[in-house]
């Protein structure tokens, strides 16, 4: 970390001319179950990843917002005020997108200084883990100390949440933000969605020589695009047909009872869902019960509801986790909105190497990309590092 911090001040200082005031972070998250839930009112539990985004800022003397990165070659400058979907772009949009929701939840940008701000991260991009979440997050928490908002940590998911949502255009839930935000180390986070509650649940894996392994397949996917969104959609249309306000109020018993009010695909979708939203809380009886094989059982059911009744996996994904579970995985399930991304491997210890060897060798004998895997702990979530 301590290289990336001075990867940041040093990238601020050389696109900006002058030393920053702070330096703040936010982590990539992983999420262990509970995929499309968030949407739909129900539960989620991620944890935060101790791989970090690192934002290093200071405040100007006028309205003007530049913010540049590490993986851009230029900075992109707007008007604090007059940042908007509009105005702002690619992976700016983040950033800015953040400032202006912080506005829509009452900080006067009028009255404001702008900021520069300099990114960099070793979140992989496109991998599942939310490297856009970080990004926010740690804006996020920069700015309300700088500007001294007060506002506090369920305030701050909020305005990430109206960010990605309202000025990216990404139709996602509240999962990436609150764990990026409100994560504890070594600890995953169970979010009710529906409320935004949430809580830590120890997950204790050292103690069982147990780790995540992180499988990146490589295969690069964006929120912003259809499949996603279709897939919201299609949970929108039953919960209206089956008169409920989210698929979150909705048991297995009642959906299977209303089979013929929806078309198949509709009906795949919303199962997903309803199952995936009961292995969330059964995972954490699980993890407290120390019943580990129940959890790497579990994750293998998410990961094929994710892949038979979502249908959001891909044949990578299915590669990494079906190679997992062989080799000494004792579950294994794709993470994130799918359609690309990583798959987790749960496993002891001292297998880590085996699996890794066996899904090189599989993934080369398939011809697809080499993957990226490391292991990931439970981390702290979004703070102030200088």
């Amino acid at each position: 970390m301590s290289d990336l911090l001075n990867e940041a001040r040093l990238g601020f200082e050389e696109r900006f001319g002058y030393s920053p005031s702070g330096i703040w972070s936010a982590p990539g998250r992983v999420n262990f179950i509970g995929e499309h839930t968030d949407y739909n009112e129900g539960f989620v539990l991620p944890f935060a990843i101790d791989r970090r985004t690192f934002a290093a800022l200071a405040l100007r003397d006028d309205n003007v917002v530049r913010v540049s990165s590490s993986f851009e070659d230029t900075a992109v400058e707007v008007e604090l005020t007059d940042a908007s979907p509009v105005t702002v772009r690619g992976w700016a949009a983040y950033p800015a997108g953040v400032a202006w929701a912080l506005g829509q939840i009452g900080a006067d940008l009028a009255g404001l200084p702008g900021f520069d701000v300099h990114f960099v991260s070793d979140v992989p991009v496109g991998a599942g883990l939310s490297s856009s979440a970080a990004i926010e997050g740690a804006l996020a928490v920069a700015l309300n100390e700088v500007w001294r908002l007060g506002y506090s940590g369920a305030q701050l998911v909020d305005a990430c949440h109206r960010a990605e949502n309202d000025f990216v255009g990404a139709p996602t839930g509240i999962l990436d933000q609150s764990a990026s935000l409100l994560s504890q180390e070594g600890a995953a986070l169970l979010i009710d969605c529906r409320d935004g509650a949430a809580q830590p649940v120890d997950l204790r894996l050292a103690e069982s020589e147990l780790a995540v392994l992180v499988i990146d397949t490589k295969v690069s996917h964006e929120h912003v695009s259809g499949g996603y969104a279709a897939r919201r959609a299609s949970c929108e249309l039953a919960a209206r047909e089956l008169g409920v306000p989210a698929l979150r109020d909705v048991t297995l018993e009642q959906l299977i009872a209303a089979r013929e009010q929806l078309d198949g695909v509709t009906y795949r979708r919303a199962r997903h869902v309803v199952t995936e939203d009961q292995r969330v809380l059964d995972t954490v009886e699980a993890l407290r019960d120390r019943d580990l094989q129940k959890v790497g059982d579990l994750l293998f059911a998410s990961h094929r509801s994710m892949r038979d009744d979502f249908e959001i996996s891909t044949p990578e994904l299915d590669l990494a986790v079906e190679i997992s579970l062989n080799y000494g995985a004792i579950g294994a399930r794709m993470t994130g909105g799918g359609f690309g991304g990583s798959a987790i491997a749960l496993t002891p210890v001292g297998l880590i190497s085996q699996v890794q060897v066996a899904v090189d060798g599989a993934f080369a004998e398939h011809g697809y990309t080499n993957p990226e895997m490391f292991v990931v702990s439970p981390s702290q979530g979004a703070r102030r590092d200088v």
